[in-house]
């Protein structure tokens, strides 16, 4: 059998006052009560010994709320690359004194509805609910029926579920930028996406707002890109073969790449074809994946906020409830900024 939990009446009758007290102190009420600071010490210490620790359920039921949030994903929790954004939630949670409860789906919609179930029937707070890599998802039922979030995505039909993103659309501009205040104006060819907002992996929001953001710049400062090109899964090896197929046409002076496992192949070709990064070629990319910082020369690219965002979705969930009540109205889209990890792989023109 298990051992006999201990309560706060155990407490009381150790340290000699009252269950009133007890529970006052416990729950961060003794001094506005005017519970001097010794028996604070003593109800704490003695708690501490006992091996006291609150019935959470119990409280749940009495305040409403358990201090818990639910953290549902896709595949975040096993992605060596988006874990951060847990990291985020977590650190975010623990300053307020909440707990998460972690749960992936796989990408399986009977499951991600199942474990929002489970998370309510355990009467989380809120839940925070995360996709790997920003993308349409279908919002699963009853979702919205507390305080929620949704973290890198956005809902593929209306829902009134607030979403935290990336500011893609900035981190276009700040790539083009790069290139443009080194002096590149012509030579310059996309690598992954374009050359309109169209061409594009299928329902890749990155992409799309990438490009805006690059077009906005280029546009600004009179740069047209030689060639854009569209690959569909971004990969080190459609890097490669892109850039390949540049080298046949052109002698680029600029790559800018939708990502970093394409620039990554870009460099391999590039490097066969005799060409030094940045000497001959500047490269810029997006992601900052570890990639970025194993090639050589280091690869200059523009972060993705993993750690800001999860942290962001807890701040949004918070907010959220404090509204109480079930989400209404239009959603609200809030965007975390994106910044330049500088490496050396872009030359200024001379």
């Amino acid at each position: 059998m298990g051992r006999r939990r201990v309560t706060l009446a155990d407490v009381a009758k150790a340290t000699g006052v009252s269950t009133t007290t007890v529970s006052l102190v416990l729950t961060g009420r003794g001094r506005d009560l005017r519970i001097s600071e010794e028996v604070e010490r003593r109800v704490r210490s003695t708690a501490q010994e006992l091996g006291y620790r609150r019935n959470t359920l119990s409280v749940g039921l009495r305040t409403g709320r358990t201090q818990t949030i639910g953290f549902v994903s896709d595949t975040v929790a096993s992605s060596l690359l988006a874990g951060n954004m847990i990291k985020g939630a977590l650190e975010a949670a623990h300053q307020r004194g909440f707990m998460l409860f972690f749960g992936e789906s796989g990408g399986d919609p009977g499951v991600e509805k199942a474990l929002v179930e489970a998370m309510h029937d355990r009467r989380v707070d809120g839940i925070v609910f995360a996709a790997m890599y920003t993308r349409p998802v279908a919002v699963p039922e009853g979702l919205d029926h507390g305080p929620a979030v949704l973290l890198n995505a956005v809902p593929a039909a209306y829902s009134p579920v607030p979403s935290v993103l990336p500011d893609e659309v900035g981190a276009g501009r700040a790539a083009a930028r790069v290139l443009v205040d080194a002096g590149h104006r012509d030579g310059v060819h996309l690598v992954g996406a374009g050359p309109g907002i169209e061409d594009i992996p299928p329902n890749s929001i990155a992409a799309a707002e990438r490009l805006t953001g690059i077009h906005q710049v280029f546009d600004a400062a009179g740069v047209r890109p030689v060639t854009a090109h569209r690959c569909p899964k971004w990969m080190p090896e459609d890097g490669y073969d892109t850039t390949r197929e540049i080298l046949r046409r052109h002698r680029p002076k600029a790559l800018l790449c939708l990502n970093d496992r394409l620039a990554f192949g870009a460099y391999q070709a590039l490097a066969e074809a005799g060409l030094s990064v940045p000497d001959d070629v500047s490269v810029v990319s997006f992601d900052d994946h570890p990639i970025a910082s194993w090639v050589r020369p280091r690869l200059t690219t523009v972060a993705l906020p993993h750690h800001e965002l999860g942290a962001k979705a807890v701040e949004v969930l918070f907010a959220a409830a404090e509204r109480r009540g079930r989400l209404r109205g239009a959603p609200v889209v809030h965007r975390v900024p994106m910044s330049v990890r500088h490496g050396e792989s872009v030359k200024p023109v001379r």
